[in-house]
């Protein structure tokens, strides 16, 4: 018990006071959300990447079995979603929500500052975090999309142009950097460190500004169902595959956390713009994200000493 409150006090407190005051604040001035995810994507988010994957100490090898690792995490999970929502009766547009609330998880808004805080900013965990954050973007803005039945236009317009996101770049060229040992200049790098140091506070309070902007005028069994799939079915499936895998260490440690995380507000992002009712994608995310309060705590203890 004396662990659990640790890592309450210590790893969830100090996130939580962030969001509430981005929540606080954008119940109070009405920001405009789109300009704070602009914010994120096309400035902080990038140098975040870029400077961490520059400065870890990682291996090629290592990184295509977290890759594949998170192929087979998302098919099984797909599987999985699936039958339980065809067991629930739910129709095909509720079906898809269903499936991608559990798919697509909380790896950058949520993960990275918990990453943060359980590693002490060790660059070689959030190495792996940002693998895991960049595979959920991608997957999140192709299949995502794709899953709700686009016009053909919109889905390719949506494929496409992920690669034009700076994102994208930020990572290839921290991985490009990294490798070949690549000097940054000084004055860039002093730049570039404090734009970085940046990242946790920021994305916090656009995670509060998001959740306040989230509204939903009922409650319905199959949401609670699917959060309690995200939050422990989902970490469950990870410690399986982790063992398959002989993964251990920081690695396996980052992975669990990480899959423990709530539904990403993506997923609603997604349903907004595609589904007939984004306001079911929405419940789903409020819950995983109040019940994570609890669960993830567990998962950080079960992963530190565990793996």
């Amino acid at each position: 018990m004396s662990d659990f409150l640790f890592i309450f006090i210590n790893v969830m407190l100090p996130i939580a006071i962030i969001v509430i005051i981005g929540y606080v604040v954008q119940l109070r001035f009405k920001l405009d959300r789109g300009t704070l995810a602009k914010l994120m994507i096309n400035y902080i988010m990038p140098i975040f990447i870029f400077m961490n994957l520059f400065e870890a100490d990682m291996e090629f090898t290592l990184l295509m079995s977290v890759l594949l690792f998170l192929i087979l995490y998302a098919a099984l999970t797909f599987v999985l979603t699936y039958f339980i929502g065809k067991a629930m009766g739910l129709g095909t547009g509720h079906q898809i929500l269903f499936t991608n609330a559990n798919l697509f998880y909380n790896a950058g808004n949520y993960g990275v500052p918990v990453n943060d805080l359980v590693f002490r900013s060790d660059p070689y965990a959030m190495s792996i975090q940002i693998m895991m954050v960049f595979f959920q973007n991608m997957f999140a803005y192709s299949y995502g999309v794709v899953s709700l039945r686009a016009a053909e236009s919109g889905k390719w317009k949506a494929l496409l142009g992920y690669f034009k996101m700076p994102i994208f770049y930020g990572l290839a060229l921290g991985l490009i950097f990294n490798f070949l040992n690549i000097v940054v200049p000084t004055s860039v790098y002093i730049s570039f460190d404090y734009i970085s140091d940046a990242m946790i506070g920021t994305v916090l309070f656009i995670l509060g500004a998001q959740i306040a902007g989230i509204s939903f005028k009922r409650i319905r069994i199959s949401s609670i169902a699917a959060s309690f799939i995200r939050l422990i079915i989902g970490p469950a499936l990870t410690i399986v595959l982790l063992l398959l895998f002989n993964l251990d260490g920081v690695v396996a440690q980052a992975i669990l956390i990480t899959t423990a995380m709530p539904s990403a507000v993506n997923s609603t992002i997604i349903a907004q713009q595609y589904s007939d009712d984004p306001e079911y994608a929405a419940e789903i995310v409020m819950f995983s994200t109040l019940f994570s309060v609890v669960t993830v705590p567990l998962v950080i203890y079960i992963a530190l000493n565990v793996f």
